[in-house]
């Protein structure tokens, strides 16, 4: 995986953990940070040790990665991608941007006008299928994007602190912002709180992922849910069908996204 850190993968790794020890495996977990001398370190090790079979799970492919994966290429292997369709990897659909207008459609259906994005790197699939989400809906509802309201961040608390910060300070505030995933939605939290604000009576947030912790918020967040833990069965499902059947045929897990409705967006109409 990318990173275990992230409450997204780390759920996903859980499924995959609790899924394993129950079909008597054991489950090695390597960390990448999309490193590609990293990812070469831990192939080799996973294949002096003749692991059954390897599970990969990273946000973004360079090709310097999917390259070392192909020498590699004897070991049962499924490595999922959530970019556009690639012929080396099996794909997950997670649909993006269904997820991002959904977001976007609840917060205009509540009133809103003027509305914000907290986004990830617009040069990643994911977080650029999510944005153009939000923008299909606004546009369908007869409103402008303010590009002034729309931040990039990199799926970090941090991030939606500081991007939230940023939009404090402009002369005008959106009413409601949409943060691309519920991490950045805390770190947006924050900001407003530390500024004397309130959320949602004075700005709206919705998140994006349904973590765990997201329902403990202050407030309860508002989000976009992904199941984790049937993205990682069946993810693992498709690995073992490989080590049983050594079959390469490259799959497509299609994941529907849904809106999970709480506490963090005000009705203003």
């Amino acid at each position: 995986v990318t990173t275990s850190e992230a409450p997204y993968f780390a759920e996903i790794i859980h499924a995959v953990e609790d899924h394993c020890y129950r079909q008597g495996y054991s489950l090695f977990l390597c960390n990448t940070q999309n490193n590609p001398e990293k990812i070469k370190n831990h192939l080799e090790m996973l294949a002096k040790k003749r692991v059954d079979g390897i599970l990969v799970m990273c946000s973004e492919y360079t090709d310097d990665s999917l390259d070392l994966l192909q020498h590699f290429s004897d070991l049962p292997m499924v490595v999922m991608d959530w970019g556009p369709n690639n012929s080396n990897t099996d794909l997950i659909q997670d649909n993006s941007f269904e997820g991002g207008y959904l977001a976007t459609k609840y917060l205009i259906d509540n009133g809103h006008k003027n509305l914000g994005i907290i986004a990830g790197e617009l040069s990643k699939t994911t977080a650029r299928t999510r944005y153009e989400g939000f923008v299909n809906a606004i546009e369908e509802a007869g409103l402008k994007v303010n590009p002034d309201w729309v931040m990039e961040g990199s799926f970090e608390p941090e991030d939606g602190y500081e991007c939230m910060n940023k939009i404090l300070k402009l002369s005008s505030l959106p009413t409601a912002i949409f943060c691309c995933n519920d991490v950045m939605a805390l770190g947006a939290i924050s900001a407003i709180i530390e500024k004397g604000l309130r959320v949602p009576d004075d700005i709206s947030i919705i998140g994006y992922d349904n973590i765990h912790s997201s329902r403990f918020y202050a407030p309860p967040l508002t989000t976009v849910h992904q199941s984790k833990s049937r993205l990682g069965e069946r993810a693992l499902k498709l690995l073992f069908e490989r080590i049983s059947q050594k079959s390469a045929t490259r799959e497509v897990i299609d994941a529907h996204p849904e809106l999970v409705i709480r506490k963090s967006v005000k009705k203003l109409n």
